[in-house]
């Protein structure tokens, strides 16, 4: 692997993308993948924390649409995040990588509760913290919470996987025309209502000088390329 230009980043990956090419729940495929290339990345010598989703088994959103309160719904969902996060423990366990996960809900019969600097110690030696439960507060999307767990972990960025390769004015599924931007500032991003991240992330992001990263999690190896610079990408980054 070449030489990484980040020493600590911020995975956060959608629930969604754990799918794989399922229409629910978790592919075992998918979980190896990214659990590989994970594994590649660190034996490179960076640092890695993740902040999953939960879109695959639960969205808050949907509670909604079926009569659940929205507070109760997003709680749902948060424990959504918390089983991915055990899943992919367990992936990245089986083949040797050592982890924690850290709830914002405490749960201590299955994971840590939250607590900053076990976090980075844990970083320190060479774990991987994956970070569950969202914020641990109805209302705040697991993107806030990424952009929250990186500014606390003090990431160099915050990558953030999706289906393609960085960030269009349009969809490129839907308009085959679509551009896509090599670099953006958080408040292009905002004016430009370039749905990436919520309004509260970017905002929050900007404020603590926080590098996005938008890639795709298509292909194997993708969280290598990034790192190493070879990767597709779109990078959200301070305005001045």
């Amino acid at each position: 692997m070449a030489v990484p230009r980040y020493q600590r980043i911020l995975l956060k990956i959608s629930g969604e993308a754990l799918m794989g090419s399922q229409s629910f729940g978790l592919s075992p495929e998918k979980l190896a993948e990214v659990s590989n290339d994970v594994k590649t990345v660190i034996a490179s010598g960076v640092q890695i924390c993740i902040v999953v989703g939960g879109g695959n088994i639960f969205r808050g959103v949907a509670g909604e649409k079926i009569g659940i309160e929205p507070a109760t719904a997003d709680y749902m969902g948060m424990l959504a995040t918390v089983m991915n996060a055990l899943a992919l423990q367990s992936a990245l366990e089986k083949i040797g990588v050592a982890t924690r996960v850290q709830s914002a809900i405490k749960m201590e019969t299955v994971a840590e509760p939250y607590i900053r600097r076990r976090a980075l110690r844990h970083m320190e030696k060479g774990r991987v913290v994956i970070f569950a439960a969202g914020t641990g507060n109805p209302y705040f999307t697991t993107d806030t919470a990424a952009t929250l767990r990186a500014s606390e972990m003090m990431c160099d960025a915050l990558f953030k996987a999706t289906k393609v390769d960085g960030i269009y004015d349009s969809d490129p599924a839907k308009n085959l025309l679509a551009k896509r931007y090599d670099r953006l500032s958080y408040q292009d991003v905002l004016t430009q209502r370039l749905n990436v991240m919520d309004a509260t992330a970017i905002a929050l992001a900007r404020e603590n000088k926080m590098p996005i990263i938008v890639f795709s999690m298509e292909k194997p190896g993708a969280i290598s390329d990034i790192v190493t610079n070879k990767g597709v990408c779109t990078i959200v980054h301070d305005d001045e």
